[in-house]
């Protein structure tokens, strides 16, 4: 019998896939600085001529960018073939805007599912801390805060789904909703009695995943979106009403002047 010769790899190569897995398991995030050179071959007990190969083979492959005299950071690897065209789109084309919350309902009731089955110990830390800071959030009065941990609440639950897909995917939907692209999400966070149904909403979802319940969160998960969803529909009628009530009077005080 013979066998095929097992092949050496390089110690480059090995790092770079090392440092890859920290980007793709979300460790190191868009917009992360990696460690110092110095300081990171030293705790992967490797050279540095090694390291900088790996960190040149990361940037062959869009995942990480160095700054001349700044540092590497992580890259958005997303936003050009993913998040851009999305934002392009749901500006050019509102009417999308009720699919892309109906594709959030998707991802995120999935990721609430998966995160009530496979979270650790460590990722109901994470959601834990979450969820109290918007409840602060909350009792100060905060709604920008507020809406700006409901993201953070949202793309944790992703992480504690332990899905690198969905994380990632996730990931982009959270940069398109910081955007604000098709809705302000403070226009949901201030209209009355919203702030306090939505952190109900999202303790119906935290609730479910800390106790290892998965199709209750995802039922919770999708009851949130559903509602969001309702919530874009009276906005977009509202400010229809908004813009015939402004024609009308630009008509009266034009009929005015006669």
């Amino acid at each position: 019998m013979t066998y095929e010769k097992v092949k050496q790899e390089k110690v480059a190569d090995v790092v770079a896939k090392k440092l890859e897995n920290n980007i793709l398991q979300g460790l190191w995030v868009p917009g992360d600085r990696i460690p110092a050179e110095r300081d990171l071959a030293t705790q992967m007990s490797v050279s540095r001529p090694s390291l900088r190969t790996a960190i040149q083979q990361l940037e062959k492959q869009g995942l990480v960018e160095t700054k001349q005299g700044g540092g590497t950071y992580v890259r958005n690897f997303l936003s050009q073939t993913l998040t851009d065209p999305l934002m392009e789109m749901l500006q050019t084309h509102p009417d999308t805007a009720s699919d892309f919350v109906e594709f959030r309902s998707i991802i995120e009731g999935n990721a609430a599912y998966f995160a009530a089955l496979r979270s650790t110990d460590a990722d109901r830390e994470i959601l834990k801390n979450c969820f109290e800071a918007m409840e602060r959030a909350h009792e100060d009065d905060d709604p920008h805060e507020e809406a700006d941990i409901d993201a953070d609440f949202h793309l944790a639950i992703a992480e504690a789904s332990h899905n690198v897909v969905l994380l990632h995917i996730m990931r982009a939907m959270v940069n398109v909703l910081r955007e604000g692209v098709f809705y302000n999400r403070m226009q949901l966070y201030t209209r009355r009695g919203a702030r306090d149904l939505l952190l109900k909403q999202h303790r119906a979802i935290y609730d479910p995943v800390m106790s290892g319940d998965p199709d209750e969160a995802r039922k919770a998960a999708k009851a949130h979106l559903s509602y969001v969803q309702d919530v874009m529909r009276d906005l977009e009628r509202e400010e229809m009403r908004q813009k015939v009530s402004q024609q009308r009077l630009e008509r009266y005080m034009n009929k005015a002047k006669k």
